[in-house]
């Protein structure tokens, strides 16, 4: 097998064992065989394209065509045209199934069913990547290169999969990968220099010449390339194992020392869980920590709820000491639910299952749950209404690690027209829950007041902050941006507008205290997203936390200020400040919003600035689980192609003068390498001089190109061979084996000696390249003398016409 060849073998391997990434973005690897018989003969049509052998933009053009044809052939038909004939059968039908693939990936969460559309995506960007990795590295010859393909492929795989426990594995299938096509460049590049130097000579073999020293023996570079990348794959995989972990808290890390959790990963703490929420916001490793179904009809609204701040003492907010109970077989009724909201609730049932390395010690469940029925040793907050794992031993508490339970809970439907005619709260509640710091920074109540100036209730001027944080302040999302504590957080956010759902849920409930409306701060994870089989998976970057407002007749409920996809805002906040004055049609929002699916497809309720987060009609469900927000598969191809056009452009003289060089010494003709030597040589500022002899031009393109000895006897060589080609008698050899590695020897020697700003020049705009302006001006010149010759021959005959017919 020849090296090409060879190269091309490894090149399609490096990029099959690189796909392995993507097997984990879903639940079936049928689709791999697929692409790697796809990928083998688009392959083999640039392999044999190559030995034609045609152009490089043939080649190219020849695998593209395949490899569409291919893909149309097997998926045509597929998809949901309404066209007839073999055009929408093999390009509309084709069209739509790619647009059905995009759509299903913003659709389902990973792992995704192995949809046609879906399968489609993966097996034409394998071949993609796998056209540019053969173009680079076997067309181009530039194998190094070809690794950056390589590595947007291995990246957007694990950045989408988010890791996980075989990401090691794919990380060394495509290491290797592109380590053997590597090594397989470098044989063939020292395949051209000669015999490739392999094991040591066996004892008693006469010196070569290769060894280190005298009576050594030699060295075979295969094997040191071998042992670096083992070596290094080694060290890749090593060094992540054994550096300690960073991470921590909420989901996973440290021990905390209060709660004691046993198992890997750490607890939430009581007092201060949101230092730990915003380490796992930023967490590399997204792992699963729950998993649960459920039968509620809203399942974007059911959020996995773990405690309550309700006090906030000038340092921080945190979970106030309370009593627990016993956990009753019927919890009691939430706190400040009352007809007719309590009519309207529906009771689901919720299944969960906690991960083994999840350590919770606080239980996650929907609000407000009626029931729970889990094992282990348990207690209740009433006020609160959490579940707390109890005291097992010493410095030993009850987890939720590798729990499963069942929650019966709540699904309350209240309207707008009920949440702006609640009454006073309970002057119990009022008091408890709207005491402030007396060193809260002024600037907090004053923006409470202007943001909700006009509004006559407690739920406008909470729809007023709400919207004020996620749609009209200016605010931006930004997981980096520090916690910060005491009361002065409150006022550099609000100068700030910048941080993450931990200073949104502060300041809003800060805000609302100020108004007089109770409030406080809860701490969980949003609904998760909905996988192909019915279960939600709920990660670490589910992680969440948002202000509670109490509301007589509903109780607590919730808003949702931090402008974040994916987020889904309550329904009944969704609408704009209700009309105050009672009317006939007034009651019709409370019955549509009662149905579960009518609610979120009423779109013309929706307001202008919640549809510019996306959060209107049936949309919102769709960015809970697709993650939402980011640009589209239009505008991310249009950019990269922009990209690939601005940074290919320079390169446009560099590839034509490497095909051109590559033409001409393909040829074997000593004519045509002696021209290649005189544009090597004008290329490294050697102008040419076409009245020497080329003896003279040889000593000349020595001397001013200052080259060594080697190279100088290389030009010498190819001009003896040039007077041999003029001035021998016919049929004599004039031609020599050697004659195309002189030539690159001499450019070698010439790109050598130059200094560093000539030698760039001529890589990238070699002054040679003035031959295509000639060529074109002279094929212009030949059209148009052509073109001039054709017409007049045609007037000389339309002249004759009328004599002839006049004889």
């Amino acid at each position: 097998m020849s090296g090409r060849a060879k190269l091309t073998l490894f090149a399609a391997l490096a990029t099959l064992l690189t796909s392995w990434s993507l097997n984990a973005l879903v639940d079936s690897q049928a689709w791999l065989l697929q692409a790697a018989v796809l990928l083998a003969v688009q392959s083999a049509v640039g392999a044999g394209a190559r030995r034609v052998p045609l152009a490089r933009t043939l080649t190219v053009a020849a695998q593209v065509l395949t490899s569409l044809l291919l893909l149309a052939f097997l998926y045509a038909g597929k998809g949901e045209s309404h066209g007839d004939g073999p055009l929408a059968y093999l390009v509309t039908d084709f069209g739509a199934l790619f647009g059905q693939g995009v759509r299903d990936v913003g659709e389902f969460a990973i792992p995704a069913p192995l949809t046609d559309g879906i399968k489609l995506l993966l097996v034409s960007g394998v071949l993609l990547i796998g056209l540019l990795v053969d173009v680079l590295a076997v067309t181009l010859r530039t194998a190094a290169a070809a690794g950056l393909p390589l590595l947007a492929l291995y990246s957007v795989a694990s950045g989408l999969s988010g890791g996980g426990g075989a990401s090691w594995f794919a990380f060394l299938l495509a290491g290797c990968g592109y380590l053997l096509l590597l090594l397989s460049e470098g044989r063939d590049r020292l395949a051209q220099w000669g015999r490739v130097f392999g094991a040591a000579p066996r004892r008693g073999a006469a010196d070569s010449g290769l060894a280190g020293g005298s009576g050594g023996q030699a060295t075979a570079p295969v094997k040191f390339g071998r042992r670096i990348g083992a070596v290094t794959l080694g060290l890749a995989l090593a060094v992540p194992a054994v550096l300690p972990s960073l991470g921590g808290g909420l989901l996973g890390g440290t021990q905390d020392a209060e709660d004691g959790g046993g198992g890997v990963g750490g607890t939430i703490s009581a007092v201060n869980p949101l230092v730990s929420l915003q380490s796992n916001l930023n967490a590399q490793d997204n792992r699963v920590v729950l998993k649960y179904r459920t039968n509620s009809p809203q399942q974007a609204d059911q959020y996995l709820r773990i405690l309550a701040l309700d006090e906030f003492n000038g340092v921080k907010w945190e979970a106030s000491g309370r009593a627990l109970v016993d956990v009753p077989e019927k919890l009691p009724e939430p706190p400040g639910l009352r007809a007719p909201v309590s009519r309207s609730a529906v009771e689901v049932t919720t299944s969960i299952s906690a991960a083994d390395y999840y350590t919770q010690r606080y239980l996650p469940m929907p609000y407000p749950a009626t029931s729970v029925d889990i094992g282990g040793k348990w207690r209740f907050e009433p006020a609160g209404r959490t579940l707390v794992g109890d005291q097992l031993g010493r410095d030993k508490f009850q987890n939720v690690q590798g729990a499963e339970y069942t929650v019966r809970s709540l699904l309350l439907k209240p309207t707008a027209q009920q949440l702006q005619n609640a009454p006073k709260p309970d002057p119990a509640v009022q008091g408890e829950y709207t005491k402030l710091p007396d060193n809260l920074p002024p600037v907090v109540a004053d923006t409470a007041r202007q943001v909700t100036q006009g509004a006559k209730d407690d739920y406008t001027r909470a729809v007023k902050l709400q919207d004020y944080f996620a749609v009209n302040g200016g605010f931006r999302y930004n997981t980096r941006t520090a916690s910060g504590t005491g009361p002065q957080a409150v006022a550099r956010f609000l100068a700030d507008k910048e941080g993450f759902c931990v200073h949104f849920a502060f300041s809003m409930a800060a805000m609302s205290r100020s108004l007089g409306i109770p409030a406080r701060v809860a701490v969980g994870f949003t609904p998760g997203e909905k996988q192909s089989d019915g279960n939600v998976n709920v990660s670490m970057r589910d992680a969440h936390a948002w202000p509670e407002l109490y509301f007589e007749g509903v109780g607590w409920t919730r808003f949702e200020p931090t402008p974040r996809s994916g987020i889904n805002i309550p329904e009944y906040s969704r609408a704009q400040t209700p009309a105050t004055q009672p009317s006939a049609p007034a009651p019709l929002p409370s019955q549509s919003a009662a149905q579960p699916s009518a609610g979120p497809t009423a779109t013309p309720e929706c307001p202008p600035n919640l549809k510019k987060l996306g959060e209107c009609g049936a949309a919102a469900p769709a960015q809970s689980t697709g993650g939402g927000g980011g640009p589209s598969v239009t505008s991310v191809l249009g950019w990269v192609a922009l990209a690939v056009a601005v940074l290919g452009l320079p390169l446009l003289p560099m590839l034509w003068r490497t095909r051109l060089r590559t033409r001409r010494l393909a040829t074997g003709e000593v004519l045509t390498a002696w021209r290649e030597l005189g544009d090597t040589a004008w290329d490294a500022g050697v102008l040419p001089d076409h009245a020497l002899s080329p003896r003279r031009a040889a000593s000349r393109i020595v001397e001013l190109g200052r080259l060594d000895e080697e190279p100088a006897a290389a030009v010498h060589r190819i001009a003896g061979a040039v007077e041999r080609a003029l001035y021998a008698p016919p049929g004599a050899e004039v031609s020599y084996p050697e004659l195309a590695d002189d030539v690159l020897l001499a450019r070698t020697g010439l790109l050598a000696s130059a200094d560093r700003l000539p030698r760039l020049r001529a890589l990238l705009l070699p002054r040679s390249a003035a031959r295509v302006s000639w060529a074109l001006a002279a094929r212009r010149s030949a059209v148009t003398s052509a073109v001039s010759t054709r017409l007049t021959t045609a007037r000389l005959r339309l002249l004759r016409l009328p004599l002839r017919g006049r004889g």
